[in-house]
């Protein structure tokens, strides 16, 4: 299996990222970029990111009306309630 590594070069309050990908993977993003569908391979990469954190997002919030649903919740009437 060939391996493309990926350097992806962010300025200003970024930081850069190596990546290694099979070759299938990276003809994908390629495929997508060349579509118009990301500016570029970095915005892929972000984008996939952005998608996982919301996804991350949503189960944690499912998690928390199912113990909120089991009394495991507690109602907060104002932010001192938070302390």
């Amino acid at each position: 299996m060939l391996s493309v590594t990926i350097c992806i070069t962010i300025t200003s309050m970024r930081k850069i990222v190596n990546i290694s990908l099979p070759e299938e993977l990276n003809k994908l993003m390629e495929k997508e970029v060349k579509k118009g569908k990301f500016a570029s391979k970095s915005e892929f990469i972000r984008s996939l990111l952005r998608i996982w954190a919301e996804e991350k997002l949503i189960k944690e919030l499912e998690q928390s009306e199912k113990e909120f649903r089991a009394g495991k919740g507690k109602v907060l009437r104002s932010l001192a309630d938070l302390r």
